[in-house]
């Protein structure tokens, strides 16, 4: 008889997007995504950094401030850090799992990209207005979204 108590595709995905956030090195928000296609093959992961060749060390990580002395202005968010290091050369109809909703700019890409659904975790700036664009992109855009059902289940990884 088979394991009951296996990982659903769901958890598996989330559980990737959260490892992939813990290689943040922002302070306040560890953001990770994970892009899968329709065989639920891993086509992409991604987390909230600097891009290439800017030293973490040497840019600014602050959150107030004037705009250029912020994170703000550097950071590259997990959706688009993902779309940009996909292993395949189309995304079009792909799920990405992501443990943030995402902003207008991310999403924007998410929409350009052919991906068909997301899925999050967590929308805590839903009241925000750049949230708002994004999820009228995406109702505009037929992009599905879906809080992901959270389960008893923990997803943390100890090592």
């Amino acid at each position: 008889m088979k394991r009951k108590d296996y990982l659903s595709w769901d958890e598996y995905f989330m559980g990737i997007a959260f490892l992939s956030a813990q290689r943040s090195k922002d302070n306040n928000t560890q953001v990770g995504a994970c892009i899968v296609n329709n065989e639920n093959k891993i086509v992409a992961v991604g987390y909230n950094g600097m891009p290439i060749g800017c030293d973490d060390d040497d840019m600014p990580w602050k959150r107030d401030g004037d705009f250029l002395d912020t994170k703000y202005a550097y950071v590259c968010h997990a959706e688009l850090n993902a779309i940009l290091n996909r292993n395949s050369g189309s995304l079009n109809n792909c799920r990405l799992y992501v443990t943030l909703y995402p902003c207008n700019e991310c999403a924007k890409a998410i929409i350009q990209s052919g991906i068909k659904e997301v899925i999050y975790c967590d929308n805590k700036y839903a009241d925000v207005d750049n949230t708002k664009a994004a999820i009228m992109m995406f109702r505009h855009a037929g992009v599905a979204t879906r809080e992901y059902n959270k389960t008893n289940r923990d997803l943390t990884i100890k090592l």
